[in-house]
């Protein structure tokens, strides 16, 4: 009989690099108190992410490990989520976590996106599962509330953002899978002006629960007549109860729970398959009304790339608790001698965190959870500072680099945080692949990080086939002299020149591929695009991250040459120094190696025959 599962908090985090990262390195402090963040300051800001803190390990976090053993159930055609995840609900929006970044005539306290971000990292670090619920209901009404008529953002904003009703996205249709335009979903005009929604949608993420008294579902459908493929879609608002003006619940809307999937992780969390309209009996209505028939595809890409900020998110914030725990378990673990003392039978046991493939380990995820964190506040911090753009070619520098480091941060972020959480694994020996330890349930939950939302090779040919011709390829060119000038600047370093050098190298390498890429384009060598995209948004990635970290390692080394011995920043700011010494030597010199790989044009993979990968 297998031991019960203990209701324990295991999520840790790092508050103190969150406040390096908004206060030192991207200065999000200079934004507070001033137009739309008037109502912030720092210790405003400090205040609430150790409060959320404190939260996540006491009400989200404790119920992780047990959600993940219990899953949820499907009873009488509703879903039952885990034991606790009401309570927890409640608990969620009373708090105001839900609710920090959101605006305040919705309802929220209108925190910069930066602050946002880093508790959303908290709570979905805590319980990916759980958080997911309200995750998707955000992200439904933050379309509602930039495309909806006033009437829609009325009845449905203040009630998602606030927990009232859940919302969804449903994409994805069994025949289909990522090809989104071949949906077979149908919406059919009726006399009153609604329409009648009738198909099947697949891995819908929180597709029912019991946690609202409501769930809106935003479905992608196709009215009769219109076009074929992704042109032809239209975004339904489509509730699971029928509603009236005033909020006043209903009949229920035809919208059944076929089944729940069984998965490898993310337990808590239901994913749905949902039948729209098998009893005819399906209502829903535009999103903006009848004016938007057939942009549905435009309306669900503002919910789309939210939702993917928030899954490279949800990577970086299971990948933190579970080097955070790897790190604490090499403290406290004793096995083995010092290499010192390798050929002494009799030498005491150590902590295996003195033996240097341990060490190694960590340093590896301490730079990759560092370096990624510090790419996903750069990209937020591209947005905050959008609010206050001079000019119009300020506002374009910046939404710029927030569309060419979306793809980065949820395909680079999600893949490292598999990385990092196999990598804890390691770290424990066989204790860490038991459910004693929290590690095996975080590379379980966050295995589907890279696959949903978009997998990452399709985030790797939207980079390439999208973001980087963007505005002529402006925005890649001010990506590349951004690093460029960083590279003028600090290539003499002292510590960190030899580094930074190599970043100058690695940059110059990455605009040759970005020229190969073009050149493919242009000459119709269209088959190698898809063979190297994946490489080009890991190299690009790479580059990014050795960037951030290398920032990171000027500034600490900076602020070293004034702290007094003993004091907690020395440790903080020369661990800075290390994780940017040791990824810019580790993992940038495989950068320019895929650059050589593209520039050889290997095209094994499209030349070797089917019947050549197995004779079985």
């Amino acid at each position: 009989m297998s031991k019960p599962i203990q209701a324990i908090n295991r999520y840790k985090a790092d508050l103190r690099d969150f406040q390096f990262l908004l206060f030192e390195q991207f200065k999000v402090g200079e934004l507070l108190g001033k137009g739309v963040f008037e109502a912030w300051d720092a210790e405003q800001v400090n205040v609430s992410l150790a409060e959320c803190y404190r939260w996540t390990r006491e009400v989200a976090g404790p119920l992780n490990a047990p959600a993940d053993a219990e899953g949820c159930k499907l009873v009488d055609g509703r879903v039952i989520t885990p034991k606790g995840f009401k309570e927890a609900w409640k608990s969620l929006y009373e708090a105001g976590w839900k609710s920090i970044g959101i605006a305040p005539e919705h309802g929220g306290a209108g925190s910069p996106v930066s602050v946002q971000i880093l508790v959303e990292e908290m709570l979905s670090g805590a319980n990916t599962a759980f958080n997911m619920y309200s995750g998707l209901a955000f992200g439904a009404s933050e379309v509602i509330a930039s495309f909806g008529t006033t009437d829609q953002q009325h009845l449905y904003c203040a009630r998602m953002f606030g927990g009232e009703w859940g919302g969804t996205m449903c994409l994805t249709e069994p025949h289909a899978g990522s090809d989104v335009g071949s949906a077979k979903t149908t919406a059919r005009l009726n006399a009153d002006g609604t329409y009648s929604i009738k198909g099947t949608k697949i891995y819908i993420s929180g597709g029912d629960h019991d946690l609202a008294s409501n769930v809106i579902h935003l479905v992608l459908a196709r009215v009769d007549g219109a076009p074929a493929g992704t042109k032809g879609l239209t975004l339904f608002i489509v509730p699971r109860v029928r509603t009236s003006g005033d909020g006043t619940l209903g009949a229920d809307n035809d919208v059944t729970v076929a089944a729940l999937e069984h998965k490898m992780g993310i337990n808590g969390s239901a994913t749905c398959v949902l039948n729209f309209g098998d009893n005819d009996a399906c209502i829903g209505v535009p999103v903006g009304g009848d004016s938007e028939l057939n942009k549905g595809m435009p309306q669900m890409f503002k919910m789309m790339n939210g939702a993917r900020i928030a899954v490279g998110v949800q990577g970086i914030g299971v990948a933190s608790s579970a080097y955070l725990n790897a790190l604490e378990y090499a403290r406290d673990r004793k096995q083995g001698a010092s290499i010192t003392h390798w050929k002494d039978a009799t030498a005491p046991r150590v902590s295996i965190i003195e033996h240097a493939d341990v060490r190694r380990m960590l340093l590896d995820m301490k730079s990759r959870v560092e370096g990624i964190r510090a790419l996903v506040v750069k990209l937020t911090s591209h947005i905050d500072r959008l609010t206050f753009a001079k000019d119009d070619a300020e506002a374009a520098y910046h939404q710029g680099q927030v569309d060419l480091l979306v793809p980065l941060v949820k395909a680079y972020g999600t893949d490292q945080a598999f990385r990092v959480c196999e990598t804890a694994i390691q770290t424990y020996g066989g204790a860490g692949y038991t459910r004693d330890y929290p590690v095996e349930q975080y590379c379980r939950d966050c295995k589907i990080f890279s696959i949903y939302e978009g997998t990452n090779h399709i985030q790797a040919m939207d980079l390439v086939g999208r973001k980087l011709g963007q505005a002529g390829g402006a925005n890649l060119q001010a990506f590349l002299g951004d690093i460029a000038k960083f590279v003028a600047a600090h290539k003499d370093h002292a510590k960190l020149g030899a580094s930074v050098r190599a970043l100058g190298g690695a940059q110059e390498a990455l605009g040759g591929s970005a020229l190969k890429l073009l050149m493919w384009f242009q000459t119709g060598n269209m088959a190698a695009v898809p063979l190297y995209a994946t490489r080009f948004l890991e190299m690009m990635s790479e580059i990014a991250v050795a960037w951030m970290l290398l920032d990171a390692a000027i500034i600490a080394d900076t602020k070293l040459q004034t702290v007094e011995p003993g004091h907690p920043d020395k440790a903080f700011y020369e661990g800075k120094l290390f994780s940017a010494m040791y990824y810019a030597r580790s993992v940038l010199p495989a950068a320019e190696l895929k650059a050589r790989q593209m520039n050889d044009e290997d095209k094994s993979p499209l030349e070797i025959s089917d019947a050549a990968f197995a004779t079985v």
